[in-house]
């Protein structure tokens, strides 16, 4: 899945540095104008983090701040380097390097191998799973292909954490991982595995980065010559950096400190691959001058997908949860979640691929759905499911688009009509663009109406019709485009693996699913055992899981289907129970006791919908503005007093004094500091608003319905004069 293709895709290039900036909120502005010393950037789900550095650079190329040869972005995956080379390309900073960390260690590593070993480079293979079995045979241990992937998974752990064979058994005690196999035997299978890529002269993706990290480090001058070269790194999805990856962006950098970092703890979902948020949340530690902004300002999801999102995380413990970082929708309202409880998995996906077609057939494009689930071994359900209800699908992680055979065909056809379409008979009797190629994709496969069925015939249409559409956007954002013209941009798309999109209904798992969005999300198998999944066992792994279904829910813009099963198959026993992470926050449950922690604000309360006497419904934010002058507010300490710093203050000095005595006494029965039962600029804004009610004091920024629930009747008994003391500790 990709951005939707449309005619924003083909913006016009900024006329200026400053115009860059146009369109920024204050505190991605914020983030494209900290263009010196570092700069941390904590950015929540959907709050535009690509947005802001992308903007960062362009503005500081723009800007003559940067050279766009000394810039070196860093990110995970190849589609979300793709995808900000084009970003950065359509704001007029063309030639920065985007790249994932094994790609720009890979191209060092080729460059300098001569120099710095000598001969030639190993080959490098593509997938180890062939040398783990042979390492496996070498050592006389039969592994079936389950236990061939699970070592292999160990080895790449043990790698990128840069722990050698010898060392694996203690490293695994002492990160309280759980190994496949006895650990003794994985370290020996490990060391055999080293041994067949030594006899064999290649090396695998790890080894690309452990080599590179020992060329930096045993030759000085090689370093030299790396850093002369990269002066500014910007590394995305810093959460998910692993050891090895630090060590190397450490390496990069030397004694400079031109590094900005943009991650999310609450999205660390690969921990289970070496990826540890501790260098995102002690980044201020190693640079205590750091410039750190949060960004929190959602613009992908409804106030109610927000809503259910903040109240995972205010579930959450660890020191994940302690640094997360509460939402807040920028967008209209929308529906409620939808939750519907099932007899089977059949019976579930049959449910999901129905109300599919029925969002289908209502107008809502297939390529704006999406069905997240925890495992693979679930797709399969869902793509019978789908077949059967006449609707085309896609599964997430299929080979990348401008690598399909298809394409490259369609590629060569449009380059070819583009240089002698004089000639083409095909081009006889059509004249604007998107004709032009319809006609020349016609001798492609590519028809007017997609082919009856799916399978392979169904996805090579799928790919011609990604193709006819880009034309008809792109003519339409460029008026007078030639068919050279988009073959050009063609061409930039996929140098960057800029993809159109591709129309059908997403399968992918929860994993393969971060980093995207969709108009419409089924998040299906919610249920005990499959999430958390039932090898979850230690606090830190059921954590991650919490998290993983809070990066599932943050895919939706506007609607979000979230379903369980009650057995695995028809007849099977009803015994399974939605997932526990829904405890409080659907319709009917009861929140988990003693596992909300004391953190950011974020915390929920969910009535059952129509029924009278719960607590109020979260409030609907509005910009804030100022209660004295009217000015518009952005300082977050200027939003909860809502009015400006230098505005007379009306406070009750006498309401304060006693607000604050009731949170000391509140912070000792509870054990936690006073700032969490509410700061100190929250007891300002209710002491000078008193408010009356429920609702009143609901609209006070820090107020959240946790804390309403927990402490709203003592602070309104306060207010109101009424106050007798009492413990309301509700936990």
């Amino acid at each position: 899945m990709t951005a939707a293709t449309h005619s924003t895709l083909f913006p016009q290039v900024p006329d200026s540095a400053d115009a860059v900036l146009d369109g920024l909120d204050p505190e991605q502005r914020e983030v494209a104008t900290a263009l010196h010393g570092p700069v941390c950037v904590l950015a929540g789900a959907g709050t535009g983090k690509t947005r802001a550095i992308t903007h960062r650079i362009a503005y500081g190329v723009r800007a003559g701040v940067l050279h766009p040869s000394s810039v070196l972005a860093v990110t995970f995956t190849n589609r979300a380097a793709g995808e900000m080379r084009g970003r950065l390309r359509q704001l007029g900073a063309a030639g920065v390097q985007a790249r994932t960390f094994h790609s720009a260690a890979l191209r060092q590593l080729q460059y300098f191998w001569p120099k710095a070993i000598g001969g030639s480079m190993p080959r490098l293979v593509d997938r180890k799973i062939q040398l783990v079995a042979d390492a496996a045979a070498a050592c006389r241990i039969r592994l079936d292909r389950g236990e061939l992937r699970d070592v292999t998974a160990e080895i790449e752990w043990s790698k990128v954490t840069q722990t050698v064979p010898a060392d694996y058994a203690p490293a695994v005690a002492k990160s309280g991982r759980e190994a496949p196999r006895a650990p003794a035997e994985i370290a020996q299978l490990y060391a055999a595995y080293e041994d067949v890529k030594r006899e064999r002269s290649v090396i695998d993706f790890e080894d690309v980065l452990l080599l590179t990290v020992a060329v930096l480090q045993d030759r000085h001058d090689i370093a030299e010559q790396v850093r002369a070269q990269y002066q500014h790194f910007v590394v995305d999805e810093y959460q998910d950096v692993s050891p090895l990856q630090q060590r190397l962006l450490e390496l990069w950098l030397g004694e400079r400190d031109s590094l900005c970092v943009v991650g999310d703890a609450s999205q660390t979902i690969y921990s289970f691959t070496g990826a540890t948020p501790d260098h995102l949340l002690d980044f201020r530690t190693r640079h205590p001058g750091a410039t750190v902004v949060k960004l929190v300002r959602d613009y992908r999801s409804t106030p109610q997908v927000v809503h259910l999102a903040n109240g995972l995380l205010a579930q959450a413990r660890g020191r994940a949860a302690d640094h997360r970082l509460e939402l807040v929708s920028q967008r209209a309202p929308g529906p409620e979640p939808a939750y519907t409880e099932y007899t089977d998995e059949p019976a579930e996906a049959e449910g999901a691929a129905r109300r599919i077609r029925e969002l289908i057939d209502a107008g809502v494009p297939a390529a704006e759905i999406a069905i997240l689930f925890r495992t693979n071994a679930q797709s399969e359900t869902y793509e019978q499911a789908l077949a059967d209800a006449g609707v085309p699908y896609r599964l997430r992680g299929a080979e990348r688009f401008f690598d399909r055979a298809e394409v490259r065909k369609a590629g060569v056809a449009l380059r070819g009509a583009a240089r002698f379409g004089g000639n083409d008979s095909l081009l006889d009797d059509v004249v604007d663009l998107p004709s032009q190629v319809r006609a020349v994709l016609s001798g492609e496969g590519w028809t007017p109406r997609p082919p009856a069925g799916s399978g392979a015939v169904r996805e090579r249409w799928e790919s011609l019709a990604a193709l006819v559409n880009l034309a008809q956007d792109f003519a339409a954002a460029k008026p007078g485009a030639t068919l050279a013209d988009l073959v050009a941009e063609l061409d930039e798309r996929a140098n960057a693996q800029h993809a159109p999109t591709v129309q059908g209904v997403t399968l992918a798992s929860l994993h393969s699913a971060k980093g995207l969005e969709w108009d419409v999300v089924f998040l299906v198998g919610v249920a005990e055992g499959m999430m958390p999944i039932t090898y979850a066992k230690t606090d830190e792994q059921i954590e991650e899981e919490r998290r993983l279904l809070y990066v599932g829910v943050t895919r939706a813009r506007e609607h979000l289907h979230v379903s369980w099963s009650l057995s695995r198959s028809p007849g099977g026993r009803p015994n399974r129970r939605p997932s526990r992470f829904l405890d409080g926050l659907r319709p009917g449950s009861t929140a988990t006791k003693g596992r909300t922690t004391g953190g950011a604000a974020g915390g929920i309360e969910r009535g059952i919908p129509g029924t009278r006497g719960s607590a109020p419904r979260r409030v609907q934010r509005t910009p804030a503005r100022c209660r004295v002058c009217g000015r518009t507010l952005t300082d977050a300490g200027e939003m909860k007093l809502m009015r400006c710093d230098d505005c007379p203050s009306d406070m009750n000095e006498g309401l304060y004094e006693r607000l604050r005595e009731w949170r000391a006494d509140q912070a000792r029965s509870s054990g936690q500091p006073a700032f969490c039962v509410f700061t100190d600029r929250t007891l300002v804004a209710i002491a000078e608003t008193a408010p009356d009610d429920e609702h009143e004091l609901a609209r006070i920024p820090g107020v959240g319905m946790r804390k309403l629930t927990r402490y709203g009747a003592d602070v309104l008994a306060i207010c109101a004069g009424q106050y007798a003391g009492g413990d309301t500790d509700q936990d």
